[in-house]
């Protein structure tokens, strides 16, 4: 028996379908999938930053018309304001080739302030900076010089995993607390295998009807793939704690399984995909460092 009702679950079953971008970001680098299926992947985890939950005392029709428009309202006004931003940068950086000691500092500024100007205005800070970047990225490479694009590379890439790391350190710190500990067996295992379930159900009805639009079908393989690469995480994790407990009273249960659902997904799948991917000889993208008659032309090219 749960003391709970039919919006209480919608509500839980809302925030752990949301895939989490660092997640998908870190395993799917690491196996070095091809760019098609890390791109819907990982786009499908960046659309769920945009899903606003909306529980009224009494959920209407308007209601639902409201959570709609509100949706398309905050990703798109988030992958706006990114855009806003990415022109900013490229504008900026034509002018700074007197001054390119300063040029990093520009590219972590401007982006940083697309976050924030989103998160601000109650936008998708985390479309609105990915649209940032994609945006740019052509304009502000060809604009800086070859050691400022450097220095951004590899700082981004110390400040992503010092970032992953923190996340998951205060995962793992909040899944020994006891004071959050609700055990439910039948709950925690129907949950691990609905989120399975529906998932592959979803990724099979979704590619075939894109396969009707697509002239580079998504084969079987790559639906395998997009099934098992349902990661959830801090995305997952922090939606549930945001949770009120005088309204959710089985939030202490929601949260466990939760923690439980998050380390199933992040250390049994995230560990057992890479195998995978070798077993069915999925593509992978090519990965190589440039040779060196290729960096000298670059060099001659960009001067």
């Amino acid at each position: 028996h749960l003391d709970s009702g039919l919006l209480d679950f919608l509500l839980f079953g809302s925030l752990i379908a949301a895939v989490d971008p660092v997640a998908v970001l870190a395993v799917f680098e690491e196996v070095h999938v091809n760019e098609v299926l890390f791109i819907i992947v990982f786009g499908e985890s960046l659309l769920n930053d945009a899903v606003t939950v909306v529980r009224p005392e009494n959920v209407t029709g308007i209601e639902c018309v409201k959570g709609i428009v509100s949706f398309f309202v905050v990703s798109l006004g988030g992958t706006l304001v990114g855009i806003f931003f990415a022109f900013l940068l490229s504008l900026v950086t034509r002018f700074t080739k007197h001054v390119r000691i300063i040029e990093p500092g520009f590219v972590f500024i401007i982006s940083y302030l697309s976050y924030l100007t989103a998160e601000m205005l109650s936008l998708s800070a985390i479309l609105a900076i990915t649209f940032c970047g994609i945006c740019c990225q052509k304009y502000v490479k060809a604009n800086i010089s070859e050691q400022s694009s450097t220095t951004v590379r590899y700082t981004m890439k110390m400040l992503a995993s010092g970032a992953e790391t923190i996340i998951f350190m205060f995962l793992g710190i909040s899944a020994v607390d006891p004071e959050i500990w609700t055990w439910n067996t039948a709950f925690i295992l129907l949950t691990l295998v609905f989120i399975s379930v529906y998932r592959v159900i979803g990724v099979v009805l979704q590619t075939w009807i894109l396969n009707h639009y697509r002239m580079v079908q998504l084969e079987i393989i790559d639906q395998v793939v997009m099934s098992y690469g349902g990661l959830r995480g801090a995305v997952a994790f922090a939606l549930v704690a945001l949770l009120d407990k005088k309204k959710v009273k089985e939030k202490n249960l929601f949260v466990s399984t939760t923690i439980i659902v998050v380390f199933f997904t992040v250390i049994f799948q995230g560990l057992t995909i890479k195998p995978l991917v070798q077993w069915l000889k999925v593509k992978k993208s090519e990965h190589r460092e440039p040779k060196l008659n290729e960096k000298l032309h670059g060099r001659v090219r960009h001067f």
